[in-house]
């Protein structure tokens, strides 16, 4: 729910990192990389001209309070900084979110002021002009690289693991989706940046579960950056000021009943009869229709309105086209920190382990009756079931 009194921190991930390993002023792009990306053209491609900062070691001081024994609160209006310092003791994590919403910040700015015409949105990248989701995939590689705590890398546009430089011990590997929605920036739809976070440096043979944190950047008519952290209550939004600041305007920690949906895929209504019949249940009961074609934007209303169902579901004839790793497992955080619930129709998203970097499923975000009527219409059954069939599934 939203409170102007949001949570109060919990253990989370502490680990050993020396300060040298963590702040390296070392600028030097990693060999691995591949030639398209160049840690150089920085200077260039940052909002307003400015250059995407590294991190200063003060801002990552953890607050002081009187008495050390009591928690630190967050708190409605906190700045990333502040709000950080506070939900996670792991100064590597603080890093990587920080050099994070750096990219987010000058991403949506690209995306405001791409060009559009004929096929592609483009904008310019030091002396070239990108289409502005591979601008987005360039920008947030090179933050990852400027955390110094990223050991590997992955995006959707480049899904190969690229070696950031950062350490295996007490860093992280990320894999981001840099433009979800891409195809529709010319319409000037909202738009977005998915990204999920694991220790270590392993992308598959891990589950969702195991992510550290998630985050979604959302370019709209608003700028937010929506992060979750394991271990710390709730899913929390981040408003881009007038400044080029982040503060903190929302905590949501319960995802409540309410007739909204975003059906995806609906194609595969031709030939899946009981996505059909969950289809109709939402028309009879009156549901509203709150349906862009960008996921991020979909998924993100329900964590915002705290209600609402989210859909994408398969057919014989239309394949699972959304990826585990990308998109799915970090949205599945997001929605299960916000008190919500996830399912690829036998089990939480979180549940399903990351084999292939390209692994792709159906999936179902929503509150847990929502969750409850997906599973059971679709294949008879919930896991999340207590009572009796709920709705199309009676």
């Amino acid at each position: 729910m939203e409170t102007s009194v949001a949570c109060y921190a919990r253990g989370a991930f502490p680990r050993n990192v020396s300060s040298s390993s963590q702040h390296s002023t070392s600028l030097m792009s990693p060999a691995s990389i591949s030639p398209s990306f160049n840690a150089k053209v920085l200077r260039t491609s940052s909002l307003f001209g400015e250059s995407l900062r590294l991190v200063p070691k003060s801002s990552l001081r953890t607050l002081k309070t009187k008495n050390s024994s009591v928690a630190p609160k967050c708190a409605i209006g906190d700045s990333l900084e502040e709000f950080l310092t506070k939900a996670t003791p792991d100064k590597s994590l603080i890093s990587l979110l920080l050099s994070m919403g750096e990219a987010i910040r000058t991403i949506g700015f690209k995306v405001r002021t791409a060009s559009c015409g004929g096929t592609a949105c483009v904008n310019s990248f030091g002396d070239e002009q990108l289409a502005v989701d591979m601008l987005a995939d360039k920008l947030l590689f090179e933050a990852l690289t400027y955390s110094h705590v990223c050991k590997y890398a992955c995006s959707e546009e480049v899904p190969e693991l690229q070696d950031m430089g950062g350490p295996v011990e007490g860093g992280f590997s990320v894999a981001f989706d840099p433009l979800d929605g891409s195809s529709i920036v010319d319409t000037n739809f909202t738009v977005g940046t998915i990204f999920g976070v694991w220790p270590g440096d392993k992308l598959t043979g891990v589950t969702g579960a195991d992510q550290v944190a998630a985050a979604m950047g959302i370019y709209g008519p608003r700028t937010t950056y929506v992060l979750a952290i394991k271990g710390f209550p709730g899913t929390h939004e981040f408003l881009l000021l007038d400044e080029g600041k982040w503060q903190h305007v929302k905590e949501t920690t319960e995802i409540g009943e309410g007739k909204m949906f975003s059906p995806g895929n609906l194609r595969a209504t031709f030939d899946n009869p009981d996505y059909s019949k969950l289809i109709d249940y939402y028309v009879k009961e009156k549901y509203t229709l709150r349906y862009t074609g960008g996921m991020v934007p979909d998924v993100n209303q329900i964590i915002v309105k705290e209600k609402g169902v989210f859909t994408n579901v398969i057919s014989p004839t239309t394949k699972a086209k959304l990826r585990l790793l990308f998109e799915v497992a970090p949205l599945g955080l997001l929605i299960e920190n916000a008190g919500g619930y996830s399912s690829d129709g036998h089990k939480s998203v979180l549940d399903k382990v990351i084999v292939n970097l390209d692994d792709r499923t159906q999936v179902a975000y929503g509150s847990k009756n929502e969750i409850i009527r997906f599973e059971e219409t679709l294949y008879g059954s919930s896991r999340l079931k207590e009572a009796v069939p709920v709705g199309a599934a009676a």
